[in-house]
C-alpha cells in the first residue's frame, strides 16, 4: 500500500489505477466532508488538482471533493454551505474551504465554453471522462467514512504521466479542446508551472486550434495569466511556450510584436526577451508587478527611430490600457500597470536638485515609489546591467520625512482661502492650491499660512489661470532606449 503523507514521502513509482494509497495527514474537515457524504449512502471522492498536487508531493492550496449527491442534499448536508451556480459546485466555507461538485456529464460546447448541457452523473469514471488533461482525471476513493485509507482510481493514467512528466489531453485532444478554448492556455500553465512536457498528440492540436484562443472572454484569459505570473516557474517560461504554440500573438499580439525590435543591451535576444526577463526579476508573490515587467516596453514596437525609442513609455502606457481594459483587469490594477509603465524611463543624475526630487515623488506618488524602484531594477537586470538607486533612495526618504509634498501637507486648505480671501467654494479653489503647492515644492519655506494667503492674493489679482511655476526639467525622462 503506497503511504502518502502530506507533506511526505513519495508516492510509489508505479501507483496505478485501483492501487490502495494513504494520505496520511488529509486535513481531518476533508476527511469528514468525505465521512458524512459517505455515511449517507453517497460516493464521495477527493479530486482536482489537489490530489494532483498529493501525487507530487505537494501540499494543496484548494481542496476539491466529488459526489454522487446531487447539490441539493450536499447542501441540505452542511448548513451554511452556497450553491449558486448550475454546475453543481457547492462551497464549504468552514473550517477551511472545500468545493463540492456532483458528478456530471456534459453535451455540446457551442459557444467553446460552458457545455451547453449539464447532467448529473452516476460514477467516478464517467465524470473524470469529462476532464481536460490525465494529471487532472483522477480521484481517490476512502476505505470507509473516516478512513484515510483508499485506492486511487486513475483511469487515464494521471500516476504514471505525473512520474514521468508529461501533459496529455483526456481522449482525443482536438475534441477536448474544441470543447473549451481556454484549455489552450491551461495547457501552457500547467506545463510550465509544473515543468511537464507536452505529447505530440495534444501539442498539435493545440497548434492547430490556437486561434479560437480569440473566443474566449477576457476574464478567463486574464485570470490564467495571474495563475501563470504567481507559479513557481519563471513566467518567461510560460509566455516562451505560448509563442511556441502560436497562443501569444493571439491573446497578446502587443507582446508578440516586440519579437524581431532590437535592444542594444549587454545579454543577447529582443525586446519581447528582454520583456520576459523583466517580468522573471520581480516578486513572485506580485503578479501584477510582473505585469508591469512584461508590459513596460510595448510601446517600442511602433516608436524605434535611429536606434532609439523615444517616448515609448508614453505609446506603451497607452497599449497596456488598452491590454488591460480588454481582459477586464480592475481599474485600480490598470491604473498602478499604466502609470508604472508610463513612468520607467526617469533618468535621475547627481546633479538633481532637491526641488527636482520633490516634484518627482509628486508626479510618481509616494505610494508607488516602490513599486517604480522595483520595475526599475527588474529592467536593468533584464538588460543585463544593474542600477543603482541607492542615492536616490536615501534623497527621496530624507525629502518625505522633511518637506510638503502633497495638497494635504501645506499649511492652508481650501477653507482659509475661503476665509481669508472671500472665495466661495469652486473651482478656483483647487486651482489656487495647485498652484501653491507648486511654490512650495520649489521653496518648502514659503510653506507657512501668511505666506500662502498672500500668494494666493497675487495669484487672483494676476488671474487664477496665471501660470504655474515653471518646472525643472532635470527629472523628466530622458527618451533614451531604456
Amino acid at each position: 500500500m503506497a503511504q502518502l503523507p502530506l507533506p511526505g514521502r513519495p508516492v510509489e513509482a508505479q501507483l496505478s489505477d485501483h492501487d490502495r494509497l494513504v494520505l496520511g495527514d488529509l486535513p481531518q474537515p476533508v476527511v469528514d466532508i468525505l465521512a458524512r457524504l459517505m455515511a449517507d449512502g453517497h460516493v464521495a471522492v477527493l479530486v482536482g488538482g489537489c490530489l494532483r498536487d498529493l501525487l507530487r508531493d505537494v501540499v494543496p492550496n484548494d481542496w476539491d471533493v466529488a459526489t454522487s449527491a446531487p447539490p441539493e442534499t450536499v447542501a441540505a448536508l452542511f448548513p451554511g454551505a452556497s450553491w449558486e451556480n448550475r454546475f453543481g459546485t457547492v462551497t464549504i466555507l468552514e473550517p477551511i474551504r472545500v468545493e463540492v461538485t456532483t458528478f456530471r456529464v456534459e453535451g455540446g460546447y457551442r459557444d467553446r465554453r460552458r457545455p451547453d448541457e449539464v447532467r448529473w452523473g452516476s460514477s467516478v469514471e464517467e465524470d473524470l471522462a469529462r476532464r481536460d488533461f490525465t494529471i487532472n482525471a483522477a480521484a481517490w476513493v476512502p476505505t470507509e467514512p473516516g478512513s484515510r485509507a483508499g485506492r486511487l482510481v486513475d483511469p487515464f493514467g494521471a500516476a504514471a504521466d505525473l512520474r514521468v512528466r508529461l501533459l496529455r489531453a483526456v481522449g482525443e485532444p482536438d475534441a477536448r479542446f474544441a470543447e473549451d478554448a481556454l484549455r489552450l492556455l491551461r495547457a501552457v500553465r500547467f506545463a510550465a508551472c509544473l515543468d511537464l512536457r507536452v505529447d505530440p498528440p495534444t501539442e498539435a492540436a493545440i497548434r492547430a486550434q490556437a486561434s479560437s484562443a480569440a473566443s474566449v472572454s477576457g476574464e478567463r484569459v486574464r485570470d490564467e495569466l495571474l495563475r501563470i505570473l504567481t507559479c513557481d516557474s519563471l513566467p518567461s517560461v510560460a509566455f516562451a511556450l505560448m509563442e511556441q504554440l502560436g497562443l501569444l500573438s493571439v491573446l497578446l499580439g502587443e507582446l508578440a510584436a516586440l519579437r524581431g525590435i532590437p535592444q542594444g543591451k549587454p545579454l543577447a535576444g529582443d525586446a519581447l526577451d528582454h520583456s520576459l526577463r523583466a517580468a522573471d526579476a520581480l516578486p513572485v508573490d506580485d503578479p501584477i508587478l510582473r505585469l508591469a515587467g512584461l508590459f513596460h516596453d510595448l510601446g517600442k514596437a511602433t516608436t524605434m527611430a535611429a536606434g532609439h525609442f523615444t517616448g515609448h513609455e508614453q505609446v506603451g502606457a497607452q497599449l497596456t490600457d488598452a491590454v488591460m481594459h480588454r481582459l477586464r483587469f480592475p481599474n485600480a490594477e490598470i491604473d498602478r500597470v499604466v502609470h508604472l509603465v508610463r513612468e520607467h524611463m526617469f533618468a535621475y543624475t547627481h546633479e538633481w536638485t532637491n526641488a527636482a526630487v520633490r516634484r518627482f515623488i509628486r508626479r510618481v506618488g509616494a505610494g508607488a515609489l516602490d513599486d517604480l524602484f522595483a520595475l526599475r531594477a527588474a529592467d536593468a537586470a533584464a538588460s543585463g546591467g544593474t542600477t543603482s538607486l541607492d542615492e536616490l533612495r536615501r534623497r527621496v526618504a530624507a525629502q518625505l520625512r522633511e518637506s510638503p509634498i502633497e495638497q494635504r501637507q501645506l499649511a492652508i486648505d481650501g477653507n482659509d482661502l475661503q476665509r481669508g480671501l472671500g472665495l466661495a467654494p469652486g473651482p478656483v479653489i483647487g486651482a489656487l492650491l495647485e498652484r501653491l503647492l507648486d511654490s512650495v515644492l520649489e521653496e518648502p519655506a514659503r510653506n507657512r499660512p501668511h505666506l500662502l494667503l498672500g500668494m494666493a492674493r497675487q495669484m487672483l489679482a494676476a488671474g487664477v489661470g496665471a501660470q504655474r511655476v515653471p518646472p525643472d526639467k532635470s527629472d523628466q525622462p530622458a527618451g533614451n532606449q531604456g
